[in-house]
């Protein structure tokens, strides 16, 4: 299975190693699911992961992005023509139609259904839940 993670799911699954973004990162590093990325999410994520406030370890984060890519899946996205509350969010969803993937977010608001088209979007705790029954 592919998705897509937001920043916000990195974020989290770091800072609490026991919620359910944590619990997805588990399966991305474990095999299990897969991520799709282009060069504009991993700038970002780079660029979060580093922000002082989070006090993430470089190496540690730098390991994880190491993994996701190269364990994950480049695709090179083609625009929409489409509307978010953030236009900051477009390239995950973006990246997550290209692929065909699900995106995973904490902020599923930012996604109105009406700007989705085929993406799934799908809050950590609720892909979760649907990977488990």
């Amino acid at each position: 299975m592919l998705v897509v993670l937001d920043t916000n799911i990195l974020v989290s699954a770091l800072l609490s190693p026991f919620g359910p973004p944590a619990r997805v990162l588990d399966l991305v590093l474990s095999g299990d699911i897969r991520v799709a990325y282009d060069d504009r999410l991993l700038a970002e994520y780079r660029e979060v992961l580093a922000r002082p406030k989070f006090g993430f370890a470089p190496d540690e984060t730098a390991a994880v992005l190491a993994y996701l890519e190269s364990a994950g899946e480049r695709v090179t996205a083609r625009p929409l023509a489409c509307r978010l509350p953030d236009p900051d969010d477009l390239p995950f969803l973006e990246v997550a139609a290209e692929a065909g993937a699900t995106l995973i977010t904490g902020n599923t608001a930012h996604f109105p259904e009406t700007s989705r088209g085929a993406v799934q979007v799908s809050a950590p705790g609720e892909f979760i839940r649907r990977r488990s029954r």
